[in-house]
């Protein structure tokens, strides 16, 4: 009876916190984000413009949609003939800005998901958001693989500003119930379903169906289900091998080593093709990745395989160097770039691109609704994000993952070559932010060996390493 007694008093707890979570973390999607004119915008590799011609001032600001408002200048007429113009002449790059920014996978706190394993949690609200940055990095780089850099949401200008607000009042309508749930222990709060958009789309080619099936794939490979391969219940199960339980906080270090043992141990047929590096005291040790790339397939097969190259830094000691700028610049510039996992002191963001000085990210603290990804036909808007964020890089805390996707070896030579390149180009230290090294590394590769012990994920030098990283890493909230 005692025993039963605290099981009621931690599930009403634990409905009082889904509600408080509501109303702490939805509220994400308010802010407006204002884009200059006159500087160009990077994105994943990709660059914008947005600049008109003619000595106009023009203010953008984004929110699900961007808004473009044009002061007067000595040059614009007073009867707004000329608005047509210059209208057509800037959302042009805006619309394919928005369109490629919102076709990015956008990974959130969730709640009501199913309980995860040794823990009485059904979200990760308040301590998950480091390892929902690292599962946004990641499937950029299966969405590279799959897809291609080029490859667009159909429905991505769907998302307009009218979503927006039915996003703002499902936020209320969730706190609602949430709360009404939580004084009346009612399991499941009704909350009602936000509107169905238009009907599927009939007219589609077989590259579009393809590329459709591809899509739903990639985002159920990250589902908040323990079957998930990618899922925030795998994630954990890994994280626990290096002393991280449910509901402690990660570093972008810890991260990208479970990042790299899920695509080890994910048994989708599709994944063979893919594998994961992690740079070693920020190194990369070229024989090793090239090894990787090399390694027989699950079927027994000789086939190369794509890396997805990751690199635990610190860009400086307590804050950040700002000598580092142009070289996360140059990084977010580069084709093969696939995030970064970072953030400022408290909060973990993924970084995906920049304007001037100010970095273009992905906020994962916005509190949504469990997707059961499993059902066909399941709703995609909620892995969408209709806002982009800007934030100084000055605030970024220094501890990061930067990810590089490279789907042939003679990408990653390509790759690191340019990336060396810029390394020297950016270091005014005597030794450059990481390096890549011919040759493979003299510590043990306890993941390719077969007698490494299923239950270790990380050997002891990496452990020591970690531990290092962990004590010098900012505490996500």
């Amino acid at each position: 009876m005692e025993a039963t007694g605290t099981d009621e008093v931690e599930k009403i707890k634990s409905k009082f916190m889904s509600a408080w979570h509501n109303m702490k973390y939805s509220w994400v999607l308010k802010t407006k984000t204002y884009f200059s004119r006159n500087s160009p915008v990077f994105l994943l590799g990709k660059c914008y413009h947005f600049k008109t011609e003619g000595e106009y001032r023009a203010l953008h600001s984004f929110q699900t949609s961007i808004v473009l408002c044009l002061a007067e200048s000595g040059e614009l007429s007073t009867d707004g003939s000329n608005f047509d113009k210059i209208n057509t002449e800037i959302s042009g790059n805006v619309e394919e800005f928005r369109k490629d920014f919102i076709s990015r996978i956008w990974l959130t706190y969730r709640e009501e998901f199913p309980q995860i394993k040794g823990s009485a949690l059904t979200t990760d609200c308040g301590w998950g958001c480091t390892l929902r940055t690292g599962q946004m990095l990641l499937a950029q780089g299966l969405m590279l693989h799959f897809l291609g850099r080029a490859w667009v949401w159909p429905d991505a200008l769907d998302m307009d500003s009218s979503d927006s607000e039915s996003w703002t009042s499902n936020t209320v309508r969730k706190l609602t119930a949430s709360f009404e749930a939580s004084l009346t222990a009612e399991r499941d709060p009704k909350i009602l379903p936000r509107p169905q958009r238009g009907p599927a789309r009939s007219s589609w080619d077989v590259t579009e169906m393809r590329n459709e099936v591809y899509h739903r794939k990639i985002i159920s490979w990250f589902g908040d289900s323990p079957l998930a391969a990618f899922g925030l219940h795998q994630l954990i199960e890994y994280g626990k091998k290096s002393g991280k339980m449910a509901g402690d906080w990660y570093g972008p270090a810890v991260v990208a080593h479970i990042l790299r043992k899920a695509v080890e141990e994910a048994r989708d047929p599709e994944l063979q093709g893919v594998t994961v590096y992690v740079a070693q005291d920020c190194t990369v040790y070229s024989s090793d990745v090239i090894d990787r790339q090399c390694s027989f397939l699950d079927s027994g097969k000789a086939g190369t395989k794509a890396v997805i190259i990751l690199v635990p830094v610190r860009l400086g000691g307590e804050r950040t160097n700002t000598d580092y700028l142009e070289f996360v610049k140059g990084i977010l510039s580069l084709e093969y770039c696939v995030g970064i996992i970072g953030g400022k002191p408290k909060q973990s963001y993924y970084f995906a691109g920049f304007q001037d000085d100010s970095l273009i990210y992905m906020d994962p603290h916005y509190c949504q609704s469990f997707v059961d990804v499993s059902i066909k036909d399941f709703p995609l808007e909620s892995f969408h994000c209709p806002s982009p964020k800007k934030m100084s890089f000055k605030k970024m805390d220094p501890s990061c993952t930067i990810g590089f996707y490279c789907r042939t070896v003679q990408d990653f030579e390509k790759a690191s070559e340019e990336i060396t390149k810029m390394l020297k180009s950016s270091s005014k230290e005597k030794y450059p932010l990481f390096t890549f090294v011919k040759g493979h590394s003299r510590d043990y590769d306890f993941a390719s060996s077969p007698l490494h012990e299923e239950n270790d994920l990380f050997s002891e030098d990496e452990k020591k390493r970690l531990k290092r990283f962990s004590t010098e890493e900012f505490v996500l909230l």
